[in-house]
Order: structure tokens, then sequence, then C-alpha cells
């Protein structure tokens, strides 16, 4: 097996200029692209197995390139680039078929874990889990469009919060989510809230689902780390 080829697709030079090097490094191939309508004939020539791209460029943005894509069945992987932190923002990208989102400035080492994350998740299927508007799990479906969870047919009474959770931990299946990393995505940097907010969620959540946290089903603690989702997920459409 060849070594993967990510399309790096940001109109900063110099951000390219630094993560080609580190990403070859790290054992990938590295084409790039400095706008999107290079970035979509870079796509259709390369056939990458990853994208990284940026969402704020002049002209059409990078959810323009992700919603053109994905119209048209095209589920090459994509991870988001943004400097814009709202949660909405983050959801809005998730919901159109994004694979994974990360916001400027980041860890390079982290977007290579990112990268690393998504292929295994991706690898096995032509589309992840973020391209169906529903979500589901034994008796438990998610349907994100409505923003509705219910179990064995019946709605489910959650907050914005805690639906938000449960969509986080069931696009990425098996892996586990740091707290910090659900309280950014779900409240957004703005909102001065401690860690503590996402384990009152996540007990609220089990409540719901009637998970028993030291036998789950659906949503298990890794002790010092944060929370994954432990049953199978299928997407449906």
């Amino acid at each position: 097996m060849g070594k993967p080829k990510l399309l790096v697709v940001d109109d900063e030079a110099d951000l390219i200029a630094e993560l080609a090097p580190l990403l070859t490094r790290a054992g990938y191939q590295v084409v790039s692209a400095g706008d999107p309508l290079q970035a979509l004939r870079r796509i259709e020539d390369e056939q990458p197995d990853l994208i990284i791209l940026d969402v704020l460029m002049p002209g059409m943005d990078g959810r323009e390139v992700l919603r053109r894509l994905r119209h048209s069945q095209n589920w090459i992987p994509i991870i988001l680039l943004t400097r814009v932190g709202s949660p909405g923002e983050r959801a809005h990208g998730l919901q159109e078929g994004a694979d994974d989102y990360l916001n400027k400035p980041f860890d390079p080492m982290e977007l290579i874990a990112r990268i690393e994350a998504v292929l295994r998740r991706t690898r096995q299927g032509s589309m992840g889990l973020s391209g169906f508007p529903r979500l589901a799990s034994g008796d438990l479906s998610l349907n994100r469009q409505t923003r509705q969870a219910s179990l064995a047919g019946k709605v489910l009474p959650l907050t914005a919060r805690a639906f938000g959770i449960l969509e986080r931990l069931m696009l990425q299946p098996t892996e586990v989510v740091g707290r910090e990393r659900l309280l950014d995505e779900v409240w957004g940097w703005a909102y001065p809230v401690q860690t503590r907010a996402v384990d009152i969620r996540v007990a609220e959540l089990r409540k719901f689902l009637q998970d028993d946290p030291a036998h789950p089903t659906f949503i298990e603690t890794v002790v010092g780390q944060g929370y994954r989702f432990i049953g199978p997920v299928e997407g449906r459409l």
C-alpha cells in the first residue's frame, strides 16, 4: 500500500509551506492548491485520500467546495480549517459532510492526529458518517436535521448541548473525545464554562438513554481522557 495522498487547500502560502514538509515527514504524499477552483481541478487530477480545506478563502469558500463534492457523491474525507470558532459554524460544516474540524491557529501534531483518525474511520467505506442526515445504533436514532434523538421510537427531551455531545460522539464511534474538545466544539470558546458542564450533559444523556455508566451500552467514560460512543453506528438517509 502506497503512502496516503493529502491535498492541502489554503490561500495562505506560508501555511502550506509549513505544513507540506511536516506532513511529508509524517509519511504522507502532499499536494496543494491555493484557491478553491484550483482545488477542484487538483481533486480530479490527483485523487487524494484526504483533503485539508481552509474555509475562509476569497471567492468561493471552502464550504462551497465541500458542498459541491458531496452533491456530486464524492466522499473523499475532508478536514476543515477556519478561524471562525463558533459551534454553529462547526455544526454546519459537519452537517454538510465534513469529517472533522480544526480551528486556526492549531498544533500541527493535532492535525496529524486528526488526519490519522479520519483515515482510520473512512478506510473501510466510501462515505463517512458525517455525510448522513440520520445516525442509528440499535434502538437509538439521531436525526441531525430535526435535531431530535429517539430511543425505541420515543423522542428524547434532550437539551441542545446534550444532543450536540451525542451527535459528536456518534460521528466518531470508538474514538475517545476529551472533555475540553467537547466543551470547545459544543459550547464554543466564548462560553465561560468548565468541563464539569460536559459531565452534567453526559449524565443527562445517560438518564434518557437508560445507559448504566458501570455497564454502558452507548457512552463509556475513559478515565482521565473523556468519553466515547461504544455502540456500532450506521448512517441512514
